[in-house]
């Protein structure tokens, strides 16, 4: 679609078909500072104004403000004065609840997130115990004479090593701050003049800690994040994005730097970094005694390597978990300071639910994913994984409970705790729900009505919950199960009837019966799928990673669902409430796969669709797709559930052929 189309299709009032074809226009777009891609972006801004869409157009026209072209700033600039509120003001959609009128009230945490301190206490003491006894291991296994020599080198190695990383670390993350993002270094004063509040925030922690000011940096992109990193509370670095102003009111830019400077106060950064080191120091020892250990030479010292090699890798598991677990916990303690330092816990609530959103709405504006959200993850006040529910709610925000709703399934669903173990951050709706206690403590009413949520979280049909939890765990491993039930039968039968070959064919039945069943459930009958919208489906308390819920969607295809993958089959649909990653599946497996993306997918994206699958919710939701029907007759069909009933029902009839082969030899 040319920008010309577009333009035709604003003049003569068509302002929805205006908007399509100049996001699309924009998303194709590979030089973002030509003319054409500037004029699109204002013309998108004005067909937003069209449609009503204020909050889109209000956010486009600020990024047009702070252009490098300055013909495109003014112009942007005498746009702006026909808004009636500020671009991330949404006062006439959402009623901010309110906030203390003093900061510094003490609140009690009332047991959320653990300790901090002893779970940093024992995550070092245990990583460090891990990395001293693995390189005393290797020391003795090379030939050490003297084990108490052999002693004080591994634990001069682990001192010398772990100190080198903790001072050297920094500078090696400013120069790749530098590389990757072009990180901009400013001043306190510059960032007054963008919020005001964050640089009394800023001004009033440093004095009552006795703090130097943090090395400040801000990015030049527009998802919204911040980030701190270093080793020492005095010469941190507190990194945002330019996002970070486009999407938050002041009140809440404030809470989210108030956020990263709680982990400088609590030295927590300082702890990752050495935390993190001694985790990946696991892995270098396990990388290394393997490597040794496939190798030739001597048999004992081989056997010796393995054994380390293993022992080695189980320690990086097990610390990889207690890093996650140091820095779910962590987010708690510096949300919490947030809370008490800016007396608004509901500015934070706000902020994390905005942030949710301008990831979303960035991600649907570009084919590239930003290197920023991802290179982060785990350094950010977010988890950008988690933003398609939290920002689907966050669109239509004229209504509080549909928002609150969607934080249902991240509080009480039992399947959020086990996906939580994998994550960096602790689940949004836990997050909102901490500060919202804070806010009862200070008598402030509570964003997002999640007091009528979490009674309505408590009212849940808990057998219903945790039944089809624990069911679905067993189901998770279905053919496991099976073939080792397989395999026991197998033995039993065969030692009271001499069939041998009961033993190798009643073990590939137990398969394919596990994987059968487990297909069953994860792919219920759809004949019947009722239409609905994306929203609706992210609200579902129960949803099920596993058992997936039938549903049909109406919407526009706006790109692959990896935007970094030319040749990804997958894909993303959105509807008028929000995003939603589509899985396919080609009948021909990965290479039917490869070849839909590299020849249908492209052609597919922007076309308006009814999509029919079974969506699941982790901490992502996404949808195994069944069918999508384009308005002009183009028909994808997808195979899931033809993959699981092949491979179950081959492995059932080969196990049966076996054992009929090899009890008539």
């Amino acid at each position: 679609m040319s920008l010309q189309s577009g333009l035709d299709a604003f003049n003569q009032g068509r302002y929805s078909e205006a908007v399509q074809i100049l996001e699309k226009f924009c998303r194709d777009a590979v030089d973002r500072e030509s003319s054409d891609y500037l004029s699109a972006q204002m013309w998108l801004m004005k067909a937003y104004q069209g449609t009503g869409e204020i909050e889109k157009a209000t956010i486009l026209c600020q990024k047009l403000m702070m252009s490098d072209n300055p013909e495109v700033r003014s112009w942007a600039e005498q746009a702006r004065q026909s808004f009636p509120q500020s671009p991330t003001n949404q006062s006439s959609a959402i009623q901010k609840a309110g906030r203390a009128a003093t900061a510094g009230a003490k609140l009690a945490m009332g047991g959320v997130g653990g300790s901090l301190l002893l779970a940093s206490g024992v995550t070092i003491t245990l990583l460090f115990g891990m990395v001293l006894a693995l390189g005393l291991s290797l020391v003795l296994i090379l030939g050490s004479n003297d084990p108490l020599q052999g002693l004080a080198i591994a634990i001069a190695i682990a001192i010398v090593f772990n100190l080198a990383a903790f001072f050297l670390s920094p500078f090696l993350m400013d120069l790749t701050q530098s590389w990757l993002y072009q990180t901009r270094w400013v001043d306190l004063a510059e960032v007054e003049i963008l919020s005001p509040e964050t640089a009394r925030v800023i001004q009033q922690v440093c004095q009552q800690k006795k703090l130097k000011t943090p090395r400040l940096g801000i990015i030049n992109d527009q998802n919204p994040t911040a980030f701190t990193y270093g080793s020492l509370p005095n010469s941190a670095r507190l990194v945002v994005s330019q996002g970070l102003f486009t999407y938050l009111d002041d009140d809440e830019i404030a809470t989210v730097y108030a956020h990263e400077l709680g982990h400088i106060v609590h030295w927590d950064f300082a702890v990752m970094t050495v935390a993190s080191t001694l985790v990946q120091i696991c892995y270098l020892i396990y990388s290394t005694a393997n490597r040794f250990g496939r190798g030739g030479g001597d048999s004992k010292i081989k056997d010796a390597m393995q054994t380390a090699a293993l022992a080695a890798y189980i320690f990086y598991i097990v610390g990889t978990y207690l890093l996650l677990y140091l820095s779910r916990t962590r987010e708690y303690f510096a949300d919490h300071f947030a809370a008490e330092t800016t007396g608004n816990p509901n500015g934070l609530s706000r902020a994390l639910v905005k942030i949710a959103y301008g990831i979303l709405e960035e991600g649907q504006r570009t084919q590239e994913p930003s290197r920023l959200i991802e290179g982060t993850r785990a350094l950010g006040i977010y988890d950008p994984k988690a933003a398609a529910s939290t920002g689907t709610a966050y669109r239509i925000a004229s209504d509080t409970q549909k928002i609150g709703r969607v934080f249902l399934w991240d509080m009480f669903n039992p399947w959020g705790w086990w996906m939580e173990l994998n994550s960096t951050h602790p689940l949004t709706g836990k997050r909102v729900r901490a500060l919202s206690t804070y806010a009862e403590q200070l008598g402030l009413p509570i964003e997002f009505d999640m007091g009528r949520v979490i009674g309505e979280g408590k009212n849940l049909n808990r057998n219903k919950l945790y039944g089809n939890f624990f069911l679905d765990v067993v189901l998770y491993g279905a053919e496991t199960i099976g073939f080792i039930v397989g395999l026991v039968l197998g033995i039993i039968l065969w030692s009271s009837s001499a069939h041998s070959g009961l033993v190798f064919g009643a073990p590939l039945i137990g398969l394919g019966l596990g994987i059968s069943i487990k297909a069953f459930v994860m792919f219920p009958d759809y004949k019947q799928a009722p239409e609905t919208d994306i929203l609706t489906l992210m609200s579902d308390p129960y949803a099920s990673p596993l058992r997936g819920q039938p549903a049909k969607l109406q919407g526009q295809l706006i790109g692959r669902g990896d935007a970094g993958n030319k040749l990804g089959s997958d894909l993303k649909i959105q509807d008028r409430s929000g995003m939603l990653y589509l899985h396919y599946a080609s009948r021909f497996g990965p290479i039917g796969n490869l070849l839909f993306g590299m020849k249908r997918v492209q052609s597919l994206i922007g076309e308006q669709v009814e999509a029919v699958g079974w969506f699941r919710r982790g901490v992502a939701p996404w949808m195994d797709l069944i069918q999508l029907q384009s308005e002009n007759g183009t028909v994808v069909n997808s195979y899931h559930r033809f993959w699981s009933f092949v491979l179950g029902g081959g492995a059932i009839i080969f196990g049966l052929a076996l054992t009929i082969f090899m009890s008539s030899s």
